[in-house]
């Protein structure tokens, strides 16, 4: 083998190495950008499912009524008894328009 053998079989070496180099550049973009869009996919489910939403809102709903229980006693039982008289006349309107319309 002479000197510009051994030139081109470096160079054609150094060719190889930056085309593997470049695929394995790829493969790492390629796994990232999956990776991105399947949090993005998780994102848009858990904002679009509302079932979660109800739930997750509930739950700091009563930790916040709770907390709120706790610092002022009083005016969580004034919220609570407001909030089940406002219930009962929603009912009781309820009751009554379908009881008078038959």
């Amino acid at each position: 083998m002479t000197a510009t053998d051994a030139g081109k079989v470096k160079g054609r070496d150094a060719k190889t190495r930056q085309r593997n180099l470049t695929r394995l550049e790829a493969r790492a973009n390629s796994e990232r950008a999956r990776k991105e869009f399947a949090g993005t996919l998780d994102a848009l489910e858990d904002k679009l499912n509302v079932p979660k939403q109800v739930r997750i809102k509930t739950a700091r709903a009563k930790v916040e009524f709770r907390r709120f229980a706790k610092e002022q006693p009083g005016a969580a039982i004034a919220t609570g008894v407001t909030v089940a008289a406002v219930v009962g006349v929603a009912v009781w309107l309820i009751v009554r328009a379908v009881v008078s319309d038959n």
